[in-house]
């Protein structure tokens, strides 16, 4: 079988080039290649930038849910509502500029100065009870001898998973004299039945929920720590003939104590803010006032009063006092450490 196509003289022989190519001398091919060369400055640019382009995603989510919130709420703690009239129709309330007019308020309210000292008294009890016993907890899991270490930690640790106000419920329920267990089990041995939801009780009852919680969390903080520390150290110290209990109050309790500054930090400021407890409990006692914490103010002028401009007033001074508090301990403790170094 023949094959009927054909070609053009020359040109199925004739040399291919590529794009760019030109035929140099004596028909033969030469290829030039286009090198595109970065000045130096543009590098240093783009390495310069990267950093930025890496954290403007957290940058952008701290000004949208942080930064703008509290720049929204300074702004609605200068400013009030000024009522024309009986204020009916269209124009009757505007907002219009207080100056510092809320601020001097919130200060001078007697409700919150009463809801900062039962934060006071509130505190006195959580802080020390739930780091102690985290200290111990940890100390005690950190021993050689413990066992079902892996149990032990999960269920210490697992009553911070419980939401704080599914706990206060569960515990509110066991206070209630008609339906708690422990107060059938004190009858039946003939003893009284406390009240722990009015009086004095009800801060016992309020700090046992916030110790029952966060002991947990700042036992793994505490307890990290401790396994950090290198084990040449412990077996030093046994060669010197150092007791377990000597171990840990002169070289594990010294040496975790930046993790005990960061849980004590973390205990304050979460005292400060306690809100979910007492308002959870409210409704099982007549012992706690809709103002019973500082939070829950905010919370009764702005839902409850609809006085939203002196509710954001209140709410920046909790902050600004909690930052002074805050940076002031932190101030301190660091101090005392550089001292420490220095002897």
């Amino acid at each position: 079988m023949t094959d009927t196509r054909r070609t053009s003289p020359g040109v199925a022989d004739a040399p291919r080039h590529g794009a760019g190519d030109a035929p140099g001398p004596g028909g033969a091919p030469r290829t030039t290649t286009a090198r595109v060369h970065a000045s130096p400055g543009a590098a240093r640019r783009r390495v310069r930038n990267a950093p930025y382009l890496f954290l403007l995603p957290a940058g952008l989510l701290f000004a949208v849910f942080f930064a703008l919130p509290i720049g929204y709420a300074v702004w609605l703690s200068l400013h009030r509502i000024e009522v024309k009239g009986l204020g009916l129709g269209r124009g009757a309330r505007q907002e219009v500029w207080a100056g510092l007019a809320n601020y001097t308020a919130a200060l001078t309210d007697s409700e919150l100065a009463r809801g900062a000292l039962r934060i006071l008294g509130y505190g006195a009890i959580v802080v020390p009870v739930m780091l102690g016993l985290a200290l111990l907890f940890a100390l005690l899991l950190d021993t050689e001898r413990v066992r079902a270490r892996s149990f032990s930690r999960l269920a210490i640790f697992l009553p911070y998973a419980v939401p704080g106000v599914v706990a206060a419920m569960l515990w509110g329920f066991l206070y209630l004299p008609d339906v708690s267990p422990f107060h059938y089990a004190l009858d039946a041995v003939g003893l009284p039945r406390p009240d722990l939801l009015d009086g004095g009780p009800l801060f016992l009852a309020l700090a046992n929920i916030a110790v029952w919680g966060g002991t947990g969390f700042n036992m793994i903080v505490i307890y990290t720590s401790l396994r950090s520390i290198p084990a040449e150290v412990y077996e030093a110290a046994k060669l010197d003939g150092a007791t377990p209990l000597q171990i840990a109050l002169r070289i594990k309790i010294p040496m975790v104590a930046p993790s005990l500054v960061l849980t004590f930090f973390f205990s304050i400021i979460a005292t400060l803010q306690v809100f979910s407890e007492p308002t959870t409990l409210r409704p099982l006692t007549n012992g706690i006032p809709t103002t019973w914490s500082p939070l829950m103010k905010v919370y009764n002028d702005a839902f409850v009063g609809g006085n939203v401009h002196a509710a954001s007033a209140t709410a920046v001074v909790l902050a600004v006092a909690t930052f002074v508090l805050s940076f002031g301990l932190l101030r301190a403790s660091n101090s005392g450490r550089k001292q420490g170094r220095t002897r």
